[in-house]
């Protein structure tokens, strides 16, 4: 650019010599820019571009898109770029990972660059997004590709500070949110005026134009101009008359490069589809089977909920399956769901958990495999799904798990979005099945268990909600069967279900496979269960009222037995109570432990456990602790030991300073008084100097006690020497 123009000391420009033309300043420079590029806009053709230098585009938007690499444009980008500089609005609908990021963000740029917006004009394009994710992405690509423009941009999302945005959101020129806080700050911002704002961008249209956003969406656009250029983006793009009719589209020019080829395809050439048909009660044991399978592959598991998200993540991570795990669910704080989407962006190896949040625009690399544990609801939510793997030319796989009653609803509705998939089945040699240890956590854990509780319920809803019924049948549902795949012994009680059936006139579901499992085959259950006569062919018979017999008179009763006597007399007899039986699957009888607290016999099993071999096990362990604890305590009173000596040595030496070394001779201690003698006031006086002597005199000295022996100690001569001497004293 302007780089040969030099300054004087006064930072003013200095005058050119004669026959030099002035350089222009970067002002002009940027003006000639844009006469250049309106020129070149209006004679644009699709066909002559091959990369992005020989589309008109701005110097500083080519120098963004050449530090992120991108040098040839898709065919989406190609035919919508082209048709959006030139002010026309536009209906993009492309396959998943064909960059219809980049198809909205460079036209947004250039508009903005050739109308001189500046700072102080306020918000000049709106991208709106139906999740926090996907605004996120988009925030942080627009950063990338749009560094070297003057343009400030603003993410706008739920979960975040809402005052700081409040303070900024007249300063942006580039707003990318999320309906429902964008809403938020039109109703509350005094400074939020989007009056000049000249592009809306939908990403995700069909997403944020239908059922779920459809009160907010209006009201945002009842905010907005009428008279702006609107581009709409999706990979299943709406066609409706009446979502066309909200946005006030001026004739809108419907770009869809699939749609062009021979057979239409929705889906990347690279991506394989492929389903397995697994029945409820058997999806955990197949999806920890995969993740045990392939530890070194980047892996999606979409769940139908948030709550069974939650809980899935939380026991496979108890289980430990050896392979990194992340969950993302809307419930998440978004710190959390921002932390989640980075940590998958740059691990290589790595699992997530997340509900249909992540199925639209999110652009994962290297996504190896796509499994969809729970059943879309229709075949848009499937491609989105899909379409997390295999982008930009690359390969990905994807695996629909389904039960044998969505089997034939499902392959139709994808039928008719010209998607061809693939049965597989599944050698059962390979199935690690989890439950037993998924019990005992559950048993561990009490947050657990009500987590699955939860997940169990939210399952059973987003069936009964489901608008398809011919895929979602609620009364072919194993509850009792999905309940104990999640760990759970008792089956939750399902209100709303028992509801549903009621209103829909459903049957009543039979008996559950607790009560019906008598270790009978499939062919004895015809003859186990009785036939009653149709209720229609019962004749009812008057009966006459039978004389009353004549009954001996009543005897006194015996006394009511209290319980603990009861007891105490089963006790006596010897009789087991509360005894549990169990069969094989031949109907015999295994043994088992007596359930009375008596001491194990050789030889008997309680759940397959020798109980006597358990007890000498026992025995043999506690021995060794007991051992092991004595060795402790000997090393411990060893240690203490060891610290009085080192003490009371210490002490000795420093005593031993104090006075001299040996090498110094024994001290001096003449000049110490006798302690066996007694001194008058007089000789101990005189001892002292005259420099300590003065008027007082010193206290006398206590007189010292003669030793004695002891009594004990004397002869009989001796104690009577010292009595007569006692005695003439006084």
């Amino acid at each position: 650019m302007v780089k040969n123009i030099k300054y004087d000391k006064k930072k003013t420009f200095k005058k050119p010599s004669k026959g030099v033309k002035p350089k222009k300043t970067l002002t002009q420079l940027e003006d000639d820019e844009i006469e250049s590029l309106k020129t070149s806009i209006e004679a644009i053709s699709c066909g002559d571009i091959t990369s992005f230098d020989d589309m008109p585009l701005s110097e500083k938007t080519k120098k963004g898109l050449k530090s992120c690499e991108y040098k040839i444009p898709t065919e989406i980008q190609k035919q919508s770029i082209a048709c959006a500089l030139q002010g026309k609005d536009v209906l993009g609908a492309a396959i998943t990972g064909s960059g219809k990021t980049l198809a909205f963000l460079v036209p947004v740029l250039e508009i903005l660059f050739v109308k001189k917006w500046t700072r102080f004009d306020g918000v000049g394009a709106l991208v709106i997004t139906p999740t926090r994710e996907l605004a996120y992405q988009i925030f942080e690509t627009l950063k990338k590709i749009g560094g070297n423009h003057d343009f400030s941009a603003g993410l706008i999302i739920g979960g975040k500070n809402l005052k700081f945005e409040r303070k900024r959101m007249d300063q942006c020129n580039i707003i990318i949110c999320t309906p429902g806080r964008i809403l938020q700050h039109m109703d509350e911002t005094p400074l939020f005026n989007c009056d000049q704002m000249q592009v809306l961008i939908l990403d995700e249209a069909d997403r944020c134009l239908d059922m779920g956003f459809e009160t907010t969406m209006n009201a945002i656009i009842e905010n907005l101009p009428k008279e702006r250029q609107t581009l709409l983006f999706s990979a299943t793009q709406t066609r409706s008359v009446k979502d066309l009719a909200r946005l006030s589209l001026i004739e809108p020019i419907y770009i869809a490069p699939h749609e062009q080829q021979a057979t239409v395809k929705t889906t990347p050439d690279n991506l394989t589809h492929s389903y397995v048909v697994c029945d409820l009660p058997d999806k955990i044991t197949m999806v920890w089977s995969f993740l045990k399978h392939h530890k070194r592959s980047k892996i999606i598991v979409f769940l139908a909920s948030c709550k069974q998200v939650k809980y899935i993540y939380e026991i496979f991570s108890k289980l430990r399956p050896g392979v990194s795990l992340l969950a993302l669910y809307g419930t998440l704080s978004q710190d959390r769901r921002v932390a989640v989407y980075n940590d998958f962006m740059t691990k290589t190896s790595v699992v997530l958990f997340a509900t249909d949040i992540a199925s639209r625009g999110l652009d994962f690399p290297a996504v190896n495999w796509v499994i969809q544990l729970d059943c879309p609801e229709d075949a848009v939510a499937y491609i989105h799904r899909a379409g997390r793997t295999a982008r930009f030319n690359a390969t990905g796989e994807n695996l629909l798990v389904i039960t044998p009653t969505e089997e034939e609803g499902i392959l139709a509705e994808l039928k008719t979005r010209n998607i061809s998939i693939q049965k597989i089945t599944i050698d059962q040699k390979f199935m690690f099945s989890p439950h037993a240890k998924i019990e005992v956590l559950l048993s561990k854990f009490n947050n657990l268990k009500e987590s699955a509780q939860r997940a169990f319920l939210a399952y059973i809803k987003s069936i009964v909600l489901m608008k398809n019924k011919s895929i979602f049948k609620v009364d072919s549902i194993d509850v009792d069967g999905y309940a104990r795949s999640l760990g759970l012994v008792t089956t939750p009680r399902v209100r709303f279900l028992d509801r549903f059936r009621k209103r829909m006139g459903l049957p009543k579901p039979e008996a559950s496979s607790k009560e019906l499992d008598f270790g009978l085959n499939d062919s004895d259950e015809e003859d186990f269960i009785v036939k009653s006569k149709p209720s229609a062919e019962i004749e009812f018979q008057p009966v006459e009222k039978l004389p009353e017999p004549d009954l001996p008179p009543k005897k006194n009763l015996p006394k009511a037995i209290s319980k603990a006597s009861a007891a105490k007399m089963m006790l006596k007899r010897k009789i087991a109570v509360n005894t549990k039986i169990k069969f094989d699957e031949e109907g015999e009888e295994l043994p088992t432990l007596n359930t009375r607290h008596t001491d194990p016999v050789p030889g008997d099993t309680y759940d397959g456990i020798d109980l006597q071999k358990a007890k000498m096990g026992m025995q043999e362990e506690d021995k060794y602790d007991q051992e092991r604890y004595r060795e402790i305590l000997k090393t411990k009173k060893k240690l203490k030991k060891e610290k009085r000596k080192k003490r009371r040595k210490e002490e000795e030496d420093e005593d031993h300073d104090d006075f001299g070394t040996d090498s110094d001779g024994e001290p001096d201690l003449s000049w110490l008084p006798d302690p066996d003698n007694i001194y008058g006031i007089r000789e101990i006086a005189g001892g002292l100097s005259d420099d300590h002597q003065d008027n007082e005199e010193p206290e006398p000295p206590k007189k010292k006690k003669k030793k004695t022996k002891d009594k004990q100690d004397l002869s009989l001569n001796e104690a009577e020497s010292l009595a007569l001497k006692l005695l003439g004293e006084k």
